[in-house]
């Protein structure tokens, strides 16, 4: 404990909060020796004594200048903290004299978790220790999920050819929908506090909010991710978003701009993605990745605007995904559209842009429309006029190209069909006239957008 109790010190003579919340570090792979060090022979009575000793004996000759009620507090959260150490060494293997669960870590971190909470509503924790609860928040939602995991690796172990009449997704995710109260806790101490702004703990809802963002979505349960951006739109004296760490305002402005896209809001949704975009740091490519996933959908609905091969090219797996729909988009090949969409469908639906995706096809149709209608030329100038396009032309010659690029007999009533909800989203601007089989396109912009 020696070590805890220096760096502790050390944090709370500067207040410095992340270099205290870094006394909470849980993480085995780079920190096995020290918590093995805080662990030690797992004598209760020696880590009493240490504590005892930093938090009521030594306090004036290092200045640290913690009420009771302060010490109180801390003195319960390393006790615990102590505890969860020994859970965490004897699950990763490293303690030959016991074994233990991640169910049982869960328990312990989230006892951790409790108490640091507990400090800011108990024992008037200060503002600058906030960092303590994002470790304690962050740990306690991965350990919940690896729970989770092992009961459900033991559970596909135990089947037997009889089962009790249950449903078996009511315990799927107990420990993460668990966490999911316990950072709800978290986000309401900061967004509650009413000390000065200076003072207060709102600079920590964000992060609580992210971290909230991520356990409902991982439990798939957006709707409630929504009553959190209530909560914030109706907190009107929360600091600016543009106030708190890039890194905050990036995860926050990716979960709002797929909240809106899910909600299929996509103009709303494009310009959330865009912020997250534009602020989010160039090396970090998993999540430049993830805001692409869903920023190229919107831009394709609301621009008609497709990816390039140069903005793909740092990320493989959206190449693959994306780029056959976009050639077939561009080259109005409705069957090359349809084959990329069937081979992409499972990880299209996994990421929830399938049917977004598939509304696609309305601009590849769009773009094989508006070639035969250029194919088909100008009309005959009268009187040294400039040539005009012909604007009157046949059903039978879009069905002739819908056939040709689909692959598939289609029959003009169907074509006229497509054409008429082609018109109807101002894809296409014109009218037909049913008994005559034509098409009466625009003289002006007859393709919006396509300056044709």
């Amino acid at each position: 404990m020696d070590d805890l109790i220096r760096q502790f010190r050390a944090a709370y003579a500067s207040a410095n909060g992340e270099q205290l919340a870094e006394t909470l570090n849980p993480t085995v792979e780079t920190h096995s020796a020290r918590l093995r060090a805080i662990w030690g022979n797992g004598d209760v009575r020696s880590m009493t004594s240490d504590l005892n000793f930093l938090f009521h004996q030594d306090q004036a000759r290092y200045d640290l200048r913690l009420s009771k009620d302060e010490t109180n507090g801390w003195y319960a959260i390393y006790s615990a903290y102590w505890k969860a150490v020994g859970e965490l060494l004897a699950v990763e293997g490293l303690r030959p004299d016991a074994q233990s669960s991640w169910t049982k870590v869960y328990n312990a971190w989230k006892e951790v978790t409790l108490l640091t909470i507990r400090g800011y509503t108990n024992h008037d924790f200060e503002n600058w220790t906030i960092p303590c609860l994002y470790v304690t928040g962050k740990y306690l939602r991965l350990y919940a999920m690896r729970a989770d995991a092992e009961k459900s690796s033991l559970d596909e172990t135990s089947l037997t050819g009889f089962q009790d009449d249950f449903n078996p997704e009511a315990e799927e995710n107990r420990n993460l929908e668990d966490c999911a109260r316990q950072v709800n806790k978290i986000f309401q101490v900061c967004v509650s506090d009413r000390a000065p702004l200076e003072e207060s703990r709102k600079w920590g809802v964000y992060y609580a909010v992210n971290l909230l963002f991520k356990t409902y979505f991982k439990l798939n349960s957006e709707s409630l991710s929504k009553n959190i951006l209530r909560a914030i739109s109706v907190a009107t004296d929360i600091p600016p978003i543009d106030k708190f760490p890039k890194s905050q305002q990036v995860t926050f402005k990716y979960y709002e701009g797929v909240l809106a896209f899910l909600e299929e809001n996509y103009v709303e949704a494009e310009k959330h993605l865009e912020v997250a975009w534009l602020l989010c740091h160039k090396d970090s490519l998993r999540n430049l990745e993830l805001i692409l996933t869903y920023l190229i959908p919107c831009r394709l609905l609301t621009t008609h605007t497709l990816p390039s091969a140069k903005l793909l090219e740092p990320f493989p797996r959206l190449q693959k995904l994306f780029m056959p729909l976009a050639r077939a988009i561009k080259r109005a090949d409705l069957r090359a559209f349809d084959v990329a969409l069937r081979d992409g469908e499972d990880e299209f639906i996994k990421r929830r842009i399938y049917l977004t995706l598939e509304r696609g096809r309305d601009i590849a149709l769009r773009n094989l429309l508006r070639k035969v209608f250029v194919a088909g030329g100008f009309e005959e100038a009268k009187d040294g006029a400039p040539p005009v396009r012909r604007t009157r032309i046949p059903v039978t010659e879009f069905t002739a190209a819908i056939q040709l690029s689909s692959g598939e007999t289609i029959d003009s009533d169907e074509v006229e069909c497509l054409m008429a909800n082609m018109i109807y989203k101002n894809l296409m601007k014109g009218y037909i006239a049913h008994e005559r089989g034509f098409v009466v396109l625009s003289k002006s912009g007859a393709f919006p957008g396509t300056k044709v």
